[in-house]
């Protein structure tokens, strides 16, 4: 009976002892073993063994990149305004060695460096350059927290600030005075369209008036060649007119003269139209709107008629 109890306890604790023997690690996780309180070795994933009583894990982390909340903490920028500010860092373990064995709780070391890191960057700008150089502010943190963790054996691959919030008085002050300058922009908008508006207004006038005189111009110019025109035609008209008279007068003469060759009696004739048409142009004259008075002398008739009788018969001996 003894000797069985003997071989259960026996078998009992050798199973024992190999089932904490085996050590499985997940992958993408580290673990590391201490045997005897020093450091043994680093297990890698997959199934590993130790050795019961004398090894024992004592830190196992995942080596994946993780995500580091830095919660809300207050900052003074260099102007000396208050500024509530929370930022993310993402981040991985590179040496497990060094993360477990130079810092004792490697968490709380991140979160407190990155907050001290926030403070100094955020003292170096005014309050208006924390809104616009965010960027610039997410680089230096990158920089400077990742040559800080280097001795823990952890990698920064990212800093984030996520909000930054100025105290309630400040976003008041803020919020005045963005309403003032949007009412400033407003009234500079509004007077620069006024004279926008004026300037053209002018520009529209000083266009018309130009084209007004031009018109007038070009209008004088063609009145004064259509009166040349006129003019001209005019004088064209009358010598014509001049000239088609002095044709049908010389081409009259002809004719009497012709007459006069042919019977000598038409001289008696001739006398008589020259006396009549003497004494109508005289009755022509008497009448006109322009009418003078004419004195004539009855004696003189006979004598203007032997002129024309003598023009005649001097053009009747030139044909």
């Amino acid at each position: 009976m003894g000797e069985l109890f003997g071989l259960l306890f026996l078998l009992g604790f050798g199973g024992w002892g190999i089932a904490n023997s085996v050590r499985i690690v997940n992958q993408g996780n580290m673990a590391l073993v201490e045997r005897l309180g020093s450091y043994s070795r680093r297990l890698e994933p997959g199934l590993n063994f130790t050795v019961p009583f004398l090894d024992r894990v004592v830190f196992e982390q995942t080596i994946r990149e993780k995500v580091l909340d830095i919660p809300p903490q207050q900052c003074i920028t260099r102007d000396n305004v208050t500024i509530t500010v929370d930022a993310v860092v993402y981040w991985r373990i590179i040496d497990m060695e060094r993360a477990y064995y130079k810092v004792e709780n490697l968490t709380m070391a991140m979160v407190n460096l990155v907050q001290t890191q926030i403070r100094a960057e955020m003292g170096k700008l005014e309050l208006d350059e924390t809104f616009t150089a965010r960027t610039q502010v997410n680089e230096n943190l990158l920089r400077d927290l990742d040559i800080a963790t280097d001795p823990w054996g952890v990698k920064v691959t990212r800093v984030e600030l996520r909000d930054i919030a100025p105290s309630k008085a400040v976003q008041d002050s803020m919020e005045l005075q963005m309403s003032a300058e949007r009412k400033k922009r407003a009234a500079i908008l509004t007077s620069e369209g006024e004279r926008e508006a004026a300037i053209n207004s002018a520009r529209g006038k000083a266009e018309a008036q130009v084209l007004a005189a031009e018109a007038e111009q070009k209008a004088a110019i063609l009145a004064a060649e259509a009166e040349q025109k006129v003019v001209v035609l005019r004088a064209q008209a009358e010598r014509q007119d001049q000239i088609l008279r002095a044709q049908g007068t010389a081409e009259a003469m002809k004719i009497i003269a012709a007459a006069l060759r042919e019977d000598p009696k038409a001289k008696e004739a001739l006398q008589f139209l020259l006396a009549q048409g003497y004494l109508d142009m005289g009755r022509t004259i008497g009448h006109s709107n322009s009418s003078k008075v004419l004195f004539m002398d009855p004696s003189s008739i006979p004598a203007t008629i032997e002129g024309v009788k003598s023009l005649i018969e001097q053009s009747s001996r030139e044909v």
